[in-house]
């Protein structure tokens, strides 16, 4: 008699309860993944920008030991100092002169901007 309450012919497919729960699980992981992912975006959009300035500079010093004495402009840096922009990341040479100059980068989406001077000292401000 027993056995007859357990195994129910023709049974198949799963309970509402067991989709409920399974519904539940799937959005609790959610819950905890999605606003992880977002913070490593916005993290790699940073570091995006941060490897723009890095290289700018380098095609900075590398154009200014070809053209010593000359101030720095961004048209300089892709031109003649072989830097090549990553897509959505902003580059500028805000501030140059005979002697010194700074780079700024800013990813569309990253809250920071990233500076350096032409000693190679580094900041970054929101």
């Amino acid at each position: 008699m027993l056995q007859k309450l357990i195994q129910k012919k023709n049974q198949k497919g799963f309970t509402l309860i067991e989709l409920m729960i399974v519904i539940a699980i799937i959005g609790i992981l959610a819950a905890i993944a999605i606003p992880n992912f977002i913070s490593y975006r916005k993290r790699a959009y940073e570091r995006s920008a941060q490897s723009d300035m890095k290289n700018a500079y380098t095609a900075a010093m590398a154009y200014l030991t070809d053209y010593p004495g000359c101030s720095l402009a961004y048209t300089d840096l892709t031109g003649g100092g072989g830097f090549r922009p990553t897509t959505n990341v902003t580059t500028a040479v805000p501030a140059s002169g005979a002697d010194c100059f700074t780079l700024t980068s800013t990813h569309v989406s990253g809250d920071y901007t990233f500076s350096i001077t032409q000693d190679g000292s580094t900041s970054s401000g929101s």
